[in-house]
């Protein structure tokens, strides 16, 4: 959980692709996404004071009707499919986003809005299924935001606002209420305050080409083990 969150720190996304996956050998997705859509919301609010004036409203304001369209559609896959099949989606997804970003030169390719609607929807979808739509979310921005530290805050508002509307979803579903979620939380939260403050001391003196090349590496791994254990 620190070593996700220090990417966090770093990137402004990034802590539930790293930690979603080794959470699920510990518990349900039903259970391990609500728990880390807390986290999320408590490393915002240490994590987001100091970048608020930075964050682009225009960007985020214009993705918002449909990243709320598709969260509606991944809770119910959520609530509906077996998990089983659900960690295969999980294990593919994280398998094509980091070969996309292994195999990308250059800088992020510039992006028209009109690409924030399959985004935003996309986006939504896996937000609510599995809390990894910020990594989509930071695609989009990078192609629209060539202002490093405009791109990191933004891209933090990004996930904010993706788990308050997951607090109202998950709550109307019933998913906060499982037993022991907020207790794990809790014992959780040491560990990702760790990770953020970690993350913002190292982020003016760490490459960040590598330590998201790291991260991709490591996505690869955590894929392939999901498809494993769901065949």
């Amino acid at each position: 959980m620190a070593f996700a969150y220090t990417a966090f720190g770093l990137a402004g996304f990034g802590s539930t692709v790293i930690a979603l996956p080794l959470l699920t050998f510990f518990f349900s997705l039903k259970f391990a996404v609500p728990l880390l859509m807390l986290l999320d919301l408590a490393a915002f609010l240490m994590f987001g004071a100091g970048v608020r004036k930075r964050i682009r409203y225009d960007e985020i304001g214009w993705l918002v009707p449909f990243i709320l369209a598709g969260m509606a559609a991944g809770l119910l896959l959520l609530i509906e499919v077996a998990e089983q099949k659900l960690l295969a989606v999980l294990g593919i997804f994280l398998l094509l986003y980091a070969g996309y970003n292994l195999g990308r030169r250059g800088p992020p390719p510039s992006l028209s809005r009109a690409w924030g609607v399959p985004i935003g929807v996309a986006g939504g979808v896996f937000s609510a299924l599995f809390g990894t739509g910020g990594v989509l979310f930071a695609i989009y921005n990078a192609g629209r935001i060539t202002e490093k530290q405009a791109l990191r805050a933004t891209n933090a508002a990004m996930i904010m606002l993706s788990s308050l509307v997951r607090v109202l979803l998950f709550g109307a579903a019933g998913l906060l209420t499982q037993e022991g979620l907020l207790a794990t939380a809790l014992l959780l939260l040491p560990a990702m305050l760790a990770g953020v403050w970690l993350g913002n001391r190292l982020h003016a003196a760490v490459p960040a080409n590598a330590v998201v090349k790291a991260v991709y590496a490591l996505l690869v791994i955590s894929g392939l083990t999901l498809l494993a254990r769901s065949l």
